[in-house]
């Protein structure tokens, strides 16, 4: 450990919308925020290549260079940004401990957590090669559903949110082919029974996914497997959509900071605040409805507007 420990106002644990927010609005009060980008820089917009539902940018802007962006913006204001990742915290007393890359210790008078969520994905090789290419894979069909309009897509989930984005797909797109991996949906029988009646919804139960085909540079079709005749055939697709879930990225608050049984931070509604007194939340750490960049940067804001009010009312 550290033999220097850093005394710090206010520190931001994530960069993506919440985290920049957040940086913003307390450069702006003066608190000195204190903000370290974690594993991936920018967070979940980096890996989207078009954002177009950001109000204000009429012709839309790439997920890095808003994140970039959004970081000049908190550095204009005197925000300290800084590379690293939290390891480790502990919240058990009146002083808020961190520590960065297991080595620096930091004493916090607030903390934001804006640690975000990570999409869980498939793992091919293939999957992950489109992904990177921003050519056809995508986890977020309310994202970039609409570049695909008119267009045969697949989308693989079973939960109510696979249902949901397998509807909303549904009003963009030519054909959505739903692939269940298993003999049953998970999801709720209302939302089950809302793609069931969708005409253009294709439900092929009991599928995997085997590889997503295209021409190195964009998606043309996924390769699937009957796992209950062994058959493997190819269904024609621009758009390769994953929806089997989000993992918040908040193991290591999991010892002093409420989550709920899917390790989504339980914030008191309305608010930002967590259990721990001086510890907010902004962002998809505690969002597993919306997860958008606006509701994100939204509550970046609430987080940094709840800090001030906490350390104002302790006399700093």
């Amino acid at each position: 450990m550290s033999d220097t420990i850093e005394k710090i106002k206010c520190l931001i644990i994530g960069s993506g919308p919440a985290g920049y927010t957040a940086a913003i609005y307390a450069a702006r009060a003066n608190m000195n925020p204190v903000l370290y980008q974690g594993m991936q820089p920018g967070g979940q917009l980096t890996t989207t290549n078009e954002v177009e539902n950001f109000p204000g940018y009429v012709d839309g802007v790439t997920g890095p260079e808003m994140m970039m962006q959004l970081q000049a913006q908190a550095q204009r204001f005197g925000a300290d940004i800084r590379d690293g990742w939290a390891t480790k915290v502990d919240f058990s007393g009146s002083v808020h401990k961190v520590w960065i890359n297991d080595t620096i210790e930091l004493h916090c008078e607030t903390v934001i957590i804006s640690t975000g969520a990570s999409a869980k994905y498939l793992g091919l090789p293939s999957e992950q090669h489109y992904l990177k290419m921003g050519g056809g894979v995508s986890a977020c069909a309310v994202c970039d559903g609409f570049f695909y309009r008119n267009q045969e897509v697949v989308i693989v989930g079973a939960g109510d949110s696979a249902c949901e984005e397998a509807h909303y797909l549904s009003k963009l797109c030519k054909k959505v082919t739903m692939l269940v991996r298993s003999e049953k949906f998970r999801a709720s029988k209302i939302m089950e029974e809302r793609v069931r009646a969708t005409e253009n919804i294709t439900i092929l139960m009991n599928h995997d996914t085997v590889e997503v085909l295209g021409d190195e540079q964009v998606v043309t079709g996924i390769k699937v497997r009957n796992k209950t005749t062994d058959e493997i055939f190819e269904i024609p697709a621009t758009g390769f959509f994953v929806a089997i879930g989000h993992q918040p990225n908040t193991t290591i608050f999991k010892d002093y900071i409420t989550l709920d049984e899917t390790g989504y931070i339980v914030n008191t509604p309305g608010t930002s605040k967590t259990n721990v007194a001086g510890v907010f939340v902004a962002g998809d750490a505690a969002d597993h409805v919306y997860r958008q960049a606006i509701t994100a940067a939204g509550t970046g804001c609430m987080a940094a507007l709840d800090a001030e009010r906490y350390l104002a009312a302790k006399g700093h």
